[in-house]
């Protein structure tokens, strides 16, 4: 059985997304920085496999063009694909994968100035011989407090 630990924990990648410049510009700027974000599971088809809550920190940068989230309690790191912006509400999505396994995050949240609300959609695939053997799904609610502020370098 597998556990995820944290949402967004102990997949690390190399980006295969290219990152739209317009997009990058559109992020409002409250969107960078350091955040506490609280999980709520709120749906999974093997709850068993995913945490029920948590508590992480997620630093939100960029670099050029390229944008990535980490989380310093663990040291994972992860460049991450916007899908879409739109004033406030932001929607991205982060691909691990690690041994046999592709984990993909989308993540949609509504900026309100230092906090956010939004949910954390989980695909959890299993593959042996090139074919998908498992798929395991979870939705979490989120909710995000700032607690720093910006970590943008141009």
């Amino acid at each position: 059985m597998f556990a995820i630990n944290s949402v967004f924990s102990e997949f690390v990648m190399a980006s295969e997304h290219t990152v739209l410049n317009g997009y990058v510009e559109m992020i409002p700027q409250s969107f960078w920085g350091t955040w506490r974000v609280v999980s709520k599971r709120i749906d999974s088809d093997s709850p068993s496999s995913f945490r029920e809550k948590s508590l992480d920190l997620w630093n939100l940068s960029k670099i050029n063009n390229v944008i990535t989230l980490c989380n310093p309690f663990n040291g994972a790191k992860a460049e991450i694909k916007l899908d879409r912006v739109d004033t406030n509400y932001v929607v991205f999505t982060k691909i691990g994968k690690y041994d046999n396994k592709l984990l993909t995050e989308t993540v949609e949240i509504m900026l309100d100035g230092e906090m956010f609300t939004g949910f954390d959609s989980i695909k959890l695939e299993t593959f042996s011989n090139g074919k998908i053997i498992k798929t395991l799904t979870a939705k979490y609610s989120l909710k995000g407090e700032k607690i720093a502020g910006n970590a943008i370098a141009n």
